[in-house]
């Protein structure tokens, strides 16, 4: 695989929380365990789990009440992120010293290029059991590593094996070993594109490789033609070095209230919160957005997102409130109350940017909105959140917990991070 040009590993931690609880705790290393949020705020849902709780079917994402019905037996911990991003730390001073190109994908996996370096000549799946055998005995923790000549594969390849195991995807080995799995195994193919994909016939990566890539572009857009590169194996994207920061593509906030959003009116409050906060991360980072996309979660746990095109692009609360509960009146059921919703500026672009005045707005008065959201930002920052709120917002107080800090969620950042 060597002869192919690069050397591409992913390292991916196993069950990298529920690990880490386990390590500290060695009296759960028996037990079914999962790290889990708190029941009580309505953030009840399993974060990581361990292998004996993945063998009674527990699955991350899915409600602790469900989790609880699988494994009666099941330890729930609750989540200590220092403890995360400190063994996250350590795991990336380790690959530091093989290659100065690592780039993380979450706490607990990252990307690895060693081609050109003094590592490759170990050669890539000796250089990957050294680095598992390493995390392991230095860390306590295990780690699956795929090998590749992409990124693509790579992560394929350490989701192939768990945990504590070595998996090499070589091209000449393609339609062998990869073809044949799952297209949902594929990043980047999340549960809504595979359905569309089952649809068309299209169960395997095979068979997504061998797709006719206008009957893909078709049916995503350019995105199908991603994908049908990647299943072909011809990413080239580059391992970013470490310290490199992906540009920003989007601001985003999200909260699960502590009851049902059972009114468009109950949805404006949280959103002006939401909205709120937004509009102060865009400015902080010199930001507007064209698109406005907001995410529903109902108490079902079904979930969808819809956007909506700025007529001009805002970094205001007031507009972003708008273009939301514009996309909420229109595609949120009220016959399913609402458990969480989220907000998302999108298609950034630089606050100094020309853009297209437009004839129906008055610029005016939209700076003097700026200024006065820019004021009240200040007052918060000198005296507190709490200082000063709108009286929309303040009315339905009881959605979200007095500490508002712990009922928001920031998103990061990163392309393509999110499945499609």
């Amino acid at each position: 695989m060597e002869g192919q040009g690069r050397i591409i590993l992913h390292a991916d931690m196993n069950s990298f929380y529920a690990s880490v609880e386990c390590l500290h705790q060695p009296e759960l290393r028996a037990k079914p365990v999962a790290v889990g949020g708190d029941a009580e705020a309505r953030h009840g849902i399993i974060l990581a789990k361990n292998q004996l709780a993945k063998k009674y079917g527990v699955k991350t994402g899915e409600a602790l009440w469900q989790a609880r019905q699988k494994c009666p037996d099941l330890v729930i911990v609750h989540p200590h992120y220092d403890q995360y991003m400190r063994f996250s730390r350590l795991a990336r001073e380790i690959y530091g010293e093989y290659t100065d190109r690592v780039e993380p994908f979450g706490l607990d996996e990252c990307w690895l290029d060693v081609t050109g370096t003094e590592s490759q000549r170990k050669g890539g799946e000796a250089l990957a059991q050294e680095l598992r055998r390493r995390i392991k005995a230095e860390l306590g923790v295990t780690v699956s590593i795929g090998v590749s000549d992409n990124k693509i594969f790579a992560k394929l390849g350490s989701d192939y094996r768990k945990p504590d195991a070595v998996t090499v995807f070589s091209r000449r080995e393609m339609g062998e070993k990869v073809w044949p799995l799952p297209v949902t195994d594929l990043l980047y193919v999340g549960p809504a594109t595979g359905r569309k994909l089952r649809s068309y016939g299209v169960e395997t990566i095979g068979q997504l490789a061998l797709t006719p890539p206008e009957y893909l572009k078709s049916w995503f857009g350019k995105v199908g033609l991603m994908l049908h590169g990647f299943a072909n194996g011809y990413d080239l994207t580059p391992v970013a070095r470490a310290g490199e920061e992906s540009p920003v593509k989007s601001v985003g906030n999200s909260m699960t209230t502590t009851r049902d959003l059972v009114s468009l009116e109950d949805i404006s409050a949280v959103y002006w919160v939401l909205c709120e906060s937004v509009a102060a991360r865009l400015r902080e980072g010199g930001f507007l957005c064209r698109t406005v996309q907001i995410g529903l979660r109902d108490f079902g746990l079904y979930s969808f997102e819809r956007q909506l095109t700025l007529e001009t692009p805002s970094c205001l609360a007031s507009e972003l409130h708008r273009a939301a509960m514009d996309l909420a009146a229109a595609n949120w059921d009220e016959r399913r109350p609402l458990r969480s919703i989220g907000v998302r500026g999108t298609e950034l672009i630089p606050a100094s940017s020309p853009w297209q005045l437009s004839l129906f707005q008055e610029e005016a008065g939209r700076e003097k909105k700026e200024r006065l959201e820019r004021s009240v930002e200040e007052l918060r920052r000198r005296f507190g959140k709490a200082v000063i709120g709108r009286a929309a917002a303040r009315l339905h107080a009881d959605l979200w917990s007095p500490d508002l800090e712990k009922t928001q969620v920031i998103h990061p950042i990163g392309l393509l991070k999110t499945p499609l």
